[in-house]
C-alpha cells in the first residue's frame, strides 16, 4: 500500500463517513495554503489530505482501496490518482458550507512609506505609524447585513465552474462567483454602516522597530496588519523605507563621504577639528602640510550593514583647501614677504 490514507486523516479503518469528514475538515483547515503561505510542506500535506478524503469518502473507492491498497491507475505520475487538482479547492469550499474559501480569503495589502534620516538609519529607531485599513464592521459583525441567503448563482459554494472547449480538449476552470464575490451568501438587508461590505475604514497605530542599516527602498513586512476582507483574513502591511538625503554626508554603499573645508594656513600648520556626525561628535587632526583633496579615513563611522551583523562602513573625510578671493593690503604685504622665503618661493 503506497499511502496510508487512514493514517493521513488520523482515523481508523472502522471510522464512519461522518468521522472521516470531520477529521478532514480539521486537517484541511490546519494545512490550507492560505493559512500557510510560502510553506510547500503544508501545501503538500493539504493535497495529501484531499487525496485521502477523495478516496475514503467514496464507498466504491474506499472498498477498492481497502481490498487492493490502491485506487485506479496511479502510475502516470499523477499523485492524486486521476482526480483534478482544482476539485480540491471546489470541494473544499462546498465542504465548509458556503463561501468558497471564504474564511481563508485574504484582504489586500497596505503599503506605506516611512521617511528616515541618516541618523535614524545608522542608529535604528522605534516609530509609531498611523495608517488607515479596513477592519470588521462593528454594527453587523462583518456579515454585511442581515437576512442572509445562499447565492442562487453558485448555490452557496462561492465558486462557479467554467467549461471551455479548445482545440486541445475541454478545459474546466473553477472561478470566484461574481454574484456574491465568493461569499456564497447574499445579504437581503445591507448594513447601513458598511454598505454591505462587512468592513469599514479605521485609523490604526502600529509600533515598528527600524533596524540599524536599513537601506533606501527596503520593505519591512507585518503579516495580518493589512486590510480585512469580508469572510476572510487580514492582508499584510508593507513598510517601505525612504532615506532623506543628508546635506552634509554623502552615502556610498555603507561608507560616508564628508568634505571638510580648511584654510590654507590650517593646511600648512595643521589643526585639530571637531566634527558632528550621525555617530556623535568626533575629533580628527589635519596634519601639517595637507594637500587639497587629501582623504582621511575613520573606520567604523559609516553605516551598519543590515545583512552582516557587526560590520559597519567607514567615514572618509576629504580636505578642501579654501583659497581667499579678496585680501586686504596688510595681508598682501605679509604674503609678498613670505614669497621671499625658500618654502614659498
Amino acid at each position: 500500500m503506497s499511502k496510508d490514507y487512514y493514517k493521513i486523516l488520523e482515523v481508523d479503518k472502522n471510522s464512519s463517513v461522518d468521522e472521516i469528514k470531520k477529521s478532514y475538515r480539521k486537517m484541511a483547515m490546519k494545512y490550507h495554503p492560505d493559512k500557510n503561505p510560502d510553506n510547500p510542506q503544508a501545501e503538500e500535506k493539504f493535497k495529501e489530505c484531499a487525496e485521502a478524503f477523495d478516496v475514503l469518502s467514496d464507498p466504491q473507492k474506499r472498498q477498492q482501496y481497502d481490498t487492493y491498497g490502491t485506487v485506479g491507475n496511479n502510475s502516470g505520475g499523477n499523485p492524486f490518482g486521476g482526480f483534478d487538482i482544482n476539485d480540491i479547492f471546489s470541494r473544499f469550499g462546498d465542504f465548509f458550507g458556503g463561501g468558497n474559501q471564504g474564511q481563508f480569503r485574504r484582504g489586500s495589502d497596505v503599503r506605506i512609506k516611512v521617511n528616515l534620516t541618516l541618523h535614524d538609519i545608522i542608529n535604528g529607531i522605534d516609530k509609531k505609524i498611523k495608517y488607515i485599513r479596513q477592519v470588521k464592521c462593528n454594527q453587523c459583525d462583518g456579515l454585511g447585513g442581515k437576512d442572509l441567503t445562499n447565492c442562487g448563482t453558485c448555490q452557496g459554494s462561492g465558486q462557479r465552474i467554467i467549461v471551455q472547449k479548445t482545440p486541445f480538449g475541454t478545459i474546466q476552470q473553477v472561478v470566484t462567483c461574481n454574484s456574491c464575490n465568493g461569499d456564497g451568501q447574499i445579504t437581503r438587508t445591507p448594513c447601513n454602516n458598511c454598505k454591505g461590505n462587512g468592513t469599514i475604514p479605521n485609523e490604526e497605530t502600529v509600533d515598528i522597530k527600524i533596524p540599524k542599516g536599513a537601506i533606501n527602498g527596503v520593505s519591512l513586512n507585518m503579516p495580518q496588519y493589512g486590510n480585512l476582507i469580508k469572510n476572510g483574513q487580514f492582508g499584510d502591511l508593507h513598510i517601505s523605507i525612504e532615506e532623506i538625503i543628508d546635506n552634509n554626508f554623502k552615502r556610498e554603499s555603507n561608507n560616508l563621504i564628508y568634505e571638510q573645508s580648511i584654510s590654507i594656513i590650517d593646511a600648512i600648520l595643521g589643526k585639530e577639528i571637531k566634527l558632528t556626525t550621525p555617530h556623535g561628535d568626533i575629533k580628527f587632526s589635519v596634519t601639517p602640510g595637507s594637500t587639497h583633496g587629501k582623504i582621511l579615513r575613520i573606520k567604523g563611522k559609516g553605516v551598519p550593514d543590515l545583512s552582516q551583523n557587526g560590520i559597519t562602513g567607514d567615514l572618509f573625510i576629504k580636505m578642501n583647501i579654501r583659497i581667499p578671493q579678496n585680501i586686504n593690503n596688510e595681508e598682501r604685504k605679509i604674503l609678498n614677504k613670505l614669497k621671499e622665503s625658500v618654502n614659498f618661493s
